[in-house]
């Protein structure tokens, strides 16, 4: 059966955003951090979501919303609460403040 969907495009992240967004993600896998991870494509923005327990609620969004390209940035970080935690323009600066967690969890 063919399946046409006309005018339903989505938003998704590039090749290159996910190499970045997966090296941070082994990153923290390997530090005992992270266990699982999940994507989702929708109308208005792309969400790469991070779980410790597969089971949960994600302990950080990582979203891309193009249409905010112009105005604050178009990827941010979003804490378990619902908190921005971070916006901007470039993926790899936005994600230094899960890089520095990483830091963090490594020195204790």
């Amino acid at each position: 059966m063919n399946m046409v969907f006309q005018g339903t495009s989505q938003v998704a992240f590039h090749r290159s955003e996910l190499n970045v967004i997966l090296g941070l993600y082994g990153r923290m896998v390997a530090a005992g951090e992270w266990r699982d991870y999940g994507i989702s494509c929708l109308k208005d923005c792309a969400v790469f979501s991070v779980f410790r327990r597969t089971a949960e609620h994600p302990l950080y969004r990582i979203e891309k919303h193009p249409k905010l390209r112009l105005k604050q940035g178009q990827y941010c970080v979003i804490g378990m609460d619902g908190r921005i935690l971070k916006r901007g323009h470039d993926l790899r600066a936005v994600l230094r403040v899960l890089d520095r967690k990483l830091i963090r969890a490594v020195d204790s």
